[in-house]
C-alpha cells in the first residue's frame, strides 16, 4: 500500500473516532438541555416555562427572557396605535379616558407611534378615519364610541391583519379581528350614590344623563340604586338630554334640577362641563365619572369614578402577541381595578360617609351588593 494510501486510512480513522465519542456524549447533553427546557420553576412570581421559551407574568404584565424564540420576539417589535373618538382629547371624561390609558401603555410598552383623531362625533367622519388607519398599517385601530359598530363591522374584514378594538360594547360581531370593550360604571355608580344620599339635606338628588344607552345607563342606574340603598326617603331625579356633547341642554338640565331642589348632582359624558358649571355657581356637590373631574371645580367635585382602560388594553396586547387579534370581549371593573374611586382631597368629606363609600366598594367587589338590583 502507498504512503499517501495509509495516511487517508489514517485520517479516515481518527474521524470515526470522533463521531463514535461525540454520538455518545451528545446524546447525554441533549437529554439534559430539554430537561432544563422544560423545567418549571415556583417562585414569588407566576411563572411559564416552554421549550425555548420562558414567560413571567408579573401582576398582569408579560415578559419574555432570553431565550424567547424568534416568533415571541417578532411579536414583541414596537407597535402603532391609532384612536378614534368623539369628543375632544381633554374633555375630562369618555374621550380622556382612553386617551390617558394609552398614555400608560406607551410607557409600559415598546409603542413606536399613537396617533389620535378626536371629535368625530358624526359617524361617516369617523369611519373615514379608521379605514385611513388600518390602511396606513397601524396595529390596533381604537373605535372609542359605541356609536362607531356598524361601520367597524364594514371595514374590519378588509383588513384581516389588523387589531380593532371598539366600546363600550360586547360584540365582537363574530369577527377574528375585533375585540370589545366595556364598562361595569353601574358599580362605581352605586358607591356615588351611597355617597350622594349621605350628604343630601334636602333629600333630592339630581342627574344628567346623555343618551339612555350603554355604560352611561349603567351609570345612572347603579347611582340610583346606590342612593336609594342608602336612603329609601331619597327622591332622584334623571334627566336625559338625548345627547353627547350638547353642553348647553346639560346646563339647562342642571338648572332644573336645581330648581326642583337637588343639592347634590351628577351626570355622564362629555357634555357634563355645562352641569359641572351650573354645580359650581351654585355651591352643589358634585360626582364625576370616566375621568377625574376635579379640575373642573375642586370646591365642589367630591369624588370620581375613573376609567382605566390600560387593564383591557394590556390584555389585548397581550393577545396580539400570542396571535389573538380579536374575538373577546372585555370588562372593567372595581374587582379589576379597571374602575377606581378617586376622592377630590380638597373636598371635605368625613370619615364617616368616606367609610360608606369604602363598604360599598368592599360589598360589590364580594359580590354582596348588586348595583343595579
Amino acid at each position: 500500500m502507498s504512503r499517501n494510501a495509509w495516511i487517508w486510512l489514517g485520517v479516515a480513522a481518527a474521524a470515526l473516532l470522533v463521531i463514535i465519542i461525540v454520538a455518545v456524549s451528545g446524546g447525554d447533553d441533549e437529554t439534559t438541555e430539554t430537561t432544563v427546557a422544560a423545567e418549571t420553576t415556583t417562585t414569588a412570581e407566576e411563572t411559564t416555562t416552554t421549550a425555548g421559551e420562558t414567560t413571567t407574568t408579573v401582576e398582569g404584565e408579560t415578559t419574555t427572557t432570553a431565550a424567547e424564540t424568534t416568533t415571541t420576539a417578532a411579536a414583541a417589535e414596537p407597535i402603532r396605535i391609532a384612536i378614534v373618538a368623539p369628543s375632544a382629547s381633554n374633555d375630562l371624561a369618555f374621550t380622556q379616558s382612553i386617551v390617558d390609558a394609552v398614555n400608560v401603555i406607551e410607557g409600559e410598552r415598546e409603542v413606536a407611534e399613537v396617533a389620535v383623531t378626536d371629535g368625530t362625533f358624526v359617524v361617516d367622519d369617523a369611519a373615514a378615519a379608521i379605514r385611513d388607519y388600518a390602511a396606513s398599517g397601524f396595529d390596533l385601530v381604537i373605535a372609542h364610541g359605541s356609536q362607531y359598530g356598524g361601520s367597524l363591522q364594514e371595514i374590519a374584514p378588509d383588513f384581516p391583519e389588523t387589531t380593532f378594538a371598539w366600546g363600550t360594547a360586547a360584540d365582537t360581531f363574530g369577527l377574528s379581528n375585533v375585540f370589545a370593550y366595556e364598562a361595569a360604571s353601574d358599580e362605581g355608580g352605586y358607591v356615588m350614590g351611597v355617597l350622594g344620599a349621605a350628604l343630601t339635606e334636602t333629600g333630592t338628588i339630581g342627574i344628567v344623563g346623555p343618551v339612555e344607552v350603554g355604560d352611561a345607563k349603567l351609570y345612572v342606574d347603579g347611582y340610583k340604586a346606590g342612593a336609594e340603598a342608602n336612603d329609601s326617603g331619597v327622591t332622584v331625579n334623571i334627566n336625559y338630554t338625548g345627547s353627547f356633547s350638547d353642553v348647553a341642554l346639560a346646563s339647562e338640565a342642571a338648572q332644573a334640577h336645581a330648581a326642583a331642589g337637588a343639592d347634590i348632582m351628577t351626570g355622564t359624558a362629555q357634555m357634563v362641563v355645562g352641569a359641572v358649571g351650573v354645580a359650581a355657581d351654585q355651591g352643589i356637590p358634585w360626582f364625576g365619572t370616566q375621568a377625574n373631574q376635579t379640575s373642573l371645580a375642586p370646591e365642589i367635585v367630591v369624588a370620581s369614578q375613573v376609567y382605566k382602560w390600560e387593564i383591557v388594553l394590556r390584555q389585548i396586547l397581550d393577545d396580539m402577541a400570542a396571535g389573538t387579534l380579536g374575538g373577546s370581549v372585555y370588562v372593567i371593573d372595581l374587582a379589576n381595578e379597571g374602575l377606581a374611586i378617586e376622592y377630590n382631597d380638597g373636598f371635605a368629606l368625613s370619615a364617616e360617609v368616606k367609610a360608606l363609600g369604602d363598604q360599598a366598594i368592599a360589598d360589590i367587589i364580594a359580590g354582596a351588593v348588586e348595583p343595579t338590583g
